[in-house]
């Protein structure tokens, strides 16, 4: 049954949308407390930075500062690290983090 979740948790992130000129460097299906995210490595215009990205309508009951502590739990965001977040109308939310300038 892992494989089905898989494949539920791959169509969920099907439509998630790529910004005219970004370049993804590597993305992963993941879990992040019990939230399922899609974790993506890109660069656009001189930046590399992080993502995870959550469904909207999983995360619909938590507040922008409850998802910024729920990304911020996860090792992989630099304790130094500057965080934006979004969500957008096509019903995705992204935390972006761990900003370098190329």
């Amino acid at each position: 049954m892992p494989r089905e979740s898989n494949i539920v948790m791959n169509n969920k992130f099907a439509a998630v949308p790529i910004e005219n000129g970004t370049n993804i460097l590597f993305e992963l299906n993941a879990t992040l407390d019990d939230y399922d995210v899609l974790y993506q490595l890109w660069s656009w215009d001189g930046v590399t930075a992080e993502s995870f990205i959550f469904l909207s309508s999983d995360i619909a009951d938590l507040t922008d500062e409850e998802v910024k502590t729920l990304a911020k739990s996860s090792p992989m965001i630099k304790a130094d690290s500057d965080l934006t977040m979004s969500r957008h109308e096509g019903g995705y939310t992204f935390v972006n983090f761990n900003f370098k300038a190329d």
